[in-house]
């Protein structure tokens, strides 16, 4: 298994517990989120590289949980989970950005392809930023380097 950094939302306790067992036993080890608000803390404070996320979920859901993750950091590829009936959510989930989706219940060979998948993009897309001569680092760091610049050249003054 890769040494991708993973997370994994949903509200579903149970299969939080169940796909981390799993996915333990394969060899990686995700963090876990129940909601979309926890798993966005999570990705500010901890590099993440693919998330599995719920597309039904109280509070913020999926889609808005997408959009913010894709704001924050455009390189986390995003796998998104749907149900019976969501499939619809499931092609606006890609339509902004997600990897791609998996059907619940899901088969955990396939999810761990996918996961697999999405961390060889994201790995490719970081190292064509790199080779162009980018250097990755998303709108909000820019920010943050921006205001250290400016502390310190009024310091100097």
């Amino acid at each position: 298994m890769s040494s991708a950094q993973l997370l994994i939302v949903d509200d579903e306790e149970r299969f939080l517990k169940t796909t981390t067992t799993v996915m333990k036993k394969r060899g990686i080890t995700p963090q876990t989120a129940s909601n979309g608000e926890d798993a966005l803390r999570i990705i500010e404070k901890t590099p993440v590289d693919v998330v599995v996320l719920d597309i039904k979920m109280p509070g913020m859901d999926g889609i808005e949980t997408l959009r913010r993750i894709k704001e924050l950091d455009p390189l986390v590829e995003v796998i998104m989970l749907t149900g019976h009936g969501s499939f619809d959510l499931a092609v606006t989930g890609m339509r902004l950005g997600a990897f791609d989706y998996v059907m619940k219940p899901c088969d955990i060979p396939e999810l761990m392809e996918k996961v697999e998948d999405a961390y060889a993009k994201k790995q490719a897309m970081a190292e064509r930023k790199r080779s162009n001569g980018e250097n990755g680092t998303t709108p909000r760091a820019m920010a943050v380097f921006d205001a250290q610049d400016a502390a310190t050249n009024n310091e100097k003054e």
